[in-house]
């Protein structure tokens, strides 16, 4: 089982603060993943060829296409907004 000081350090590398509890819990929790890395890394694919994989890789994501803007659209689209400033949508402040 992993240990509470391995669940502490673990705990303040992602900045938080655990109780006892949690702390009790968060090292069952890990030592389960562990075990099951464990079963993954025992598994033989000794015979499995990773080089000729069936995995097809395409994009799944549609067209960036425009969209003919018509000043109905750009007016419905700015009446759903929750604050304006002239004609661009206010949003809060994210960067200081």
């Amino acid at each position: 089982m992993i240990s509470k000081e391995e669940v502490i350090k673990i705990a303040n590398l992602a900045r938080l603060d655990l109780t006892e509890i949690e702390i009790e819990k968060m090292q069952k929790d890990l030592a389960g993943i562990l075990d099951y890395i464990d079963q993954l890394n025992a598994v033989d694919i000794s015979s499995v060829d990773l080089s000729k994989s069936e995995l097809v890789l395409e994009n799944a994501l549609r067209e960036d296409t425009a969209i003919s803007q018509t000043k109905e659209t750009i007016e419905s689209m700015l009446s759903q907004a929750p604050a304006l400033e002239g004609h661009h949508i206010k949003v809060k402040e994210i960067l200081t």
